[in-house]
């Protein structure tokens, strides 16, 4: 086996390369970019070595740095994690020229399944199912206009050497087309440097169901069943299992078969996956009745590959090692067998309710469920950050990923229920609620699975509350409380909870909810009780929108706090970061901004300004001075985290100035453009 390795990634891939690696008493080497320089995974490897500056271009795409590194720290081989470099074919012949082991496909199959209409025409070759498209190398735009209402609206544009989402838009009607495709041809340029894109049929009531496959240098090939990765926001996954709910033996025989026969095609190496688009003409209840077609080849380990370890019992990991050293497959096809179900869920630093724009912040507070890392379980935790970390502006968005397992999918889903639950990330926005929601809705609960699962249950889960408004202020009006108490003698004069010797002592809190505004205020009674009430902000003869005595205790050995209130109890932890108090409990979580009347200020208007929601890269502003918008007429286009957000009108108006160019890096909040009053 080999005795020592270089991790050509960052994050939690690089963690969990590495975690295997020293089990098998493999020493590792790090890379790391200037913004990684104290991140996890640097600090989990043996050696590192830096490649570069902060963005990716600068640094984990530097093959030439990564090599030397891996020669000058005596590296015999090199493991790319995902992204990046893990399916550039160049990069595999470098190491391969360099006298290093490429842990992942020969160069010449990541070539053949790499860009989608090459490997497309070969699957058509190979007689595996096709979606009706356009996968030819002419990429005039009047051709491809041409070729998309040949196929018939809506189509999907994708780039032809894509992946993750990027560089791929859905397009329903012609007069549609143009703008799509260039704005697709720029975020493939961006992301892949290659702007080929190829036109395919958009099918509808779609399920994305892939095959894991696996192959050795002497030939053998198996596949490790199937993962259901259907739920998805921006053409990127969510949620991930397996099995596929549904899925029938005989269809899971004859994809597993097609999966095989396209790795055998070009002599595949190394884990692969096999994605299919499968369709449902007969609904969710005939499973009978799908049909799959081949939509394209990942050379390389996919991030949701724990939930096929947890089934199968296998650390793909360790087959990648052992297969790259030239052992053969640890298991032929006859020795794999399906053991319960799994199901993932990826943490990500966005903002569900807007539209899952990327967050960037500070992990000010991680804490987790019991769990292993990195290695299987009932409820697994693979993550590349710890408490205090920092997410930041120039990789993607995902935390952590959470694994659960059970002998059934009924059990692995209250299993991923109680572990989002208790975990609680303060610092910046994340999707864990939304995924909540998600797993309880009646298309996942039940297995009536498709890739427009979120815009049709969006009703049940956008901008929803956890909890009644009252339940909230009280557990923040609690948490201040019981961060203020200290001990004190027998002298009742020394007491700090409010007691006095005549009449009732009060204290008032304010709190904001979105736009409204609540007060609060406690009342400290003769006998030691607390009274809380709870009104709209400036409205004294409003009715009250919660009244009652408010009692609560710390619970030992943990952040809760056991609150009683209006007759109601629960226990709640909560965290305060910056003005924002964090509300966590079994049913759920939400936030309350703190305002202090001592310092507050009336925010005034944004004077027609238009600010960046986030920090990014100006791609193109699609209007000029002294031009009249429309509200939510595209303005700008901004690219983050590796993925294009267009910037739109918040009324009418008429554009001012044009603040920054093209190319140029913003903050959050930074002032785009000016939008005056039309006259």
């Amino acid at each position: 086996m080999f005795k020592k390795i270089l991790i050509a990634n960052r994050g939690e891939i690089a963690c969990r390369v590495a975690s295997t690696a020293h089990r098998l008493g493999i020493q590792t080497v790090a890379v790391y970019s200037d913004a990684d320089a104290q991140a996890k995974h640097v600090q989990v490897c043996d050696e590192a070595v830096r490649v570069g500056g902060n963005t990716p271009k600068e640094s984990y795409l530097q093959w030439q740095r990564i090599i030397e590194a891996a020669q000058a720290t005596g590296a015999q081989a090199i493991h790319p994690g995902y992204g990046f470099l893990s399916e550039n074919e160049d990069f595999a012949k470098a190491c391969a020229t360099a006298g290093l082991v490429f842990i992942g496909p020969p160069a010449s199959a990541i070539q053949a399944m790499g860009l989608k209409a090459e490997s497309k025409r070969l699957m058509e070759k190979a007689g595996v199912p096709l979606v009706p498209g356009y996968h030819g190398t002419d990429q005039d735009p009047t051709l491809l206009q041409r070729e998309a209402d040949r196929i018939g609206y809506p189509v999907l544009i994708k780039a032809s050497a894509g992946g993750g989402g990027k560089g791929m838009r859905i397009v329903e009607q012609s007069q549609d087309f143009d703008a799509a495709l260039q704005s697709c041809k720029r975020e493939a340029i961006n992301s892949f440097g290659d702007d080929n894109v190829l036109i395919e049929k958009y099918v509808q009531r779609p399920r994305h169901i892939e095959i894991q496959v696996f192959g050795d240098t002497q030939g053998n090939v198996v596949y490790l069943f199937e993962r259901d990765c259907s739920v998805q926001r921006r053409h990127q996954k969510v949620l991930e299992e397996a099995p596929a709910p549904g899925m029938t033996p005989l269809l899971r025989q004859e994809m597993g078969q097609a999966a095989v026969a396209a790795a055998k095609a070009v002599n595949y190496v190394g884990a692969g996956t096999v994605e299919f688009i499968v369709e449902q003409p007969g609904g969710y209840d005939k499973p009978e009745d799908m049909k799959f077609y081949f939509m394209e080849m990942n050379t390389r380990l996919q991030v949701e590959h724990p939930v096929t370890e947890a089934i199968t019992g296998a650390d793909l990991v360790e087959w990648q090692l052992r297969v790259a050293y030239g052992e053969p497959l640890p298991k032929q096809q006859e020795e794999l067998h399906i053991h319960g179900h799994a199901i993932e869920a990826r943490i990500n630093a966005e903002n569900p309710d807007n539209d899952f724009l990327p967050a960037t912040g500070n992990l000010s507070v991680y804490r987790k469920p019991q769990a292993s890392s990195f290695a299987i379980s009932e409820v697994r935790i693979d993550d590349g950050v710890r408490e205090g970390d920092a997410i930041s502006p120039y990789y993607d968005s995902m935390i952590a990923k959470l694994i659960v397992h059970g002998d059934t999918r009924e059990q692995a889903l209250a299993r991923l229920d109680e572990a989002l639950a208790q975990l609680h990330i303060v610092g910046l926005p994340t999707n864990v609620q939304f995924l909540r929601r998600a797993i309880k809705t009646e298309s996942f609960a039940k297995g009536k699975l498709d890739t427009a699962l979120i815009p049709r249950e969006a009703e049940h889960l956008f901008k929803q509350t956890a909890w009644p408004i009252p339940f909230s202020v009280a557990a923040a009006v609690a948490h201040a409380l019981q961060q203020e108490k200290t001990p004190h003698g027998k002298d009742p004069f020394d007491r700090h909870d409010g007691w006095r010797g005549w009449g009732v002592a009060k204290r008032f809190f304010l709190f904001a909810k979105g736009e409204d505004k609540i007060s609060a205020t406690i009342s400290y009674l003769n006998d030691g009780a607390l009274h809380l009430d709870i009104r709209p902000h400036g409205d004294h003869q409003a009715t009250p929108l919660g009244e009652g005595t408010l009692h609560f205790v710390p619970v030992a050995g943990s952040d809760a706090i056991e609150v009683s209130y209006a007759n109601h109890s629960a226990r709640f932890c909560v965290y305060r970061h910056n003005d924002a108090i964090e509300i966590f409990a079994p049913r759920g979580h939400d936030v309350l901004t703190w305002i202090d009347p001592l310092r507050q200020n009336e925010e005034q208007g944004e004077g027609g300004r238009l600010t960046a929601p986030m920090p990014g890269k100006v791609v193109s502003f699609s209007v000029k001075t002294g031009d009249a918008v429309k509200k939510g007429q595209p303005l700008a286009v901004m690219e983050a985290m590796k993925m294009e957000h267009t910037i739109a009108a918040p009324r009418d108006g008429i554009v001012g100035e044009l603040l920054f160019t093209p190319g140029d890096q913003v903050m959050d909040g930074a002032e785009l453009l000016t939008l005056t009053e039309a006259k």
